[in-house]
């Protein structure tokens, strides 16, 4: 780690501490050239696969998409933003224990359905007619359907 203050590469650490998050580590350092203190933290970083469009265009995964596009299918439903919030995280562990640095758009609408058919049939029937691009009325009565279906499956579990 290179000092602050003089630029000298020769630190050393002289305490380590654990915030009660657990997320970073702080470090107390002092420069062997210039005998300066400084504090620096670490942190995990993550990076989440790329998304590979229909058309093959590339773009960066965005949080803030998935959540307007469940918020989106979510409109007036009873759900609560907490279990918003742990449909997200499932699908972000997906996607980082997939350990691919690209995913198709696809592989993340299924997981998006899978996870609206646990949190509200009736938003997965909403995002399933957009992602799947419904024609007619038919569509949605299998879709309709194949949600009834699984939940007598339940119910008879």
């Amino acid at each position: 780690m290179k000092c602050p203050f003089c630029h000298n590469d020769d630190t050393q650490v002289i305490d380590t501490r654990v915030p009660e998050d657990g997320n970073t580590i702080r470090r107390r350092r002092r420069c062997a050239n210039c005998d300066k203190r400084f504090t620096t933290y670490e942190r995990i970083e993550l990076i989440m696969p790329s998304i590979v469009k229909k058309n093959g265009s590339r773009t960066e995964f965005e949080t803030a998409k998935l959540r307007a596009s469940l918020m989106l299918a979510l409109r007036k439903r009873p759900v609560s933003a907490e279990a918003v919030d742990i449909a997200i995280q499932r699908i972000e562990e997906k996607l980082l224990s997939s350990g691919e640095r690209e995913v198709i758009s696809g592989y993340i609408g299924e997981l998006v359905m899978r996870e609206l058919k646990r949190l509200d049939k009736i938003a997965y029937i909403r995002f399933a007619s957009v992602y799947k691009s419904f024609e007619d009325v038919s569509e949605f009565a299998e879709a309709i359907q194949e949600v009834a279906k699984d939940k007598k499956q339940k119910m008879s579990d």
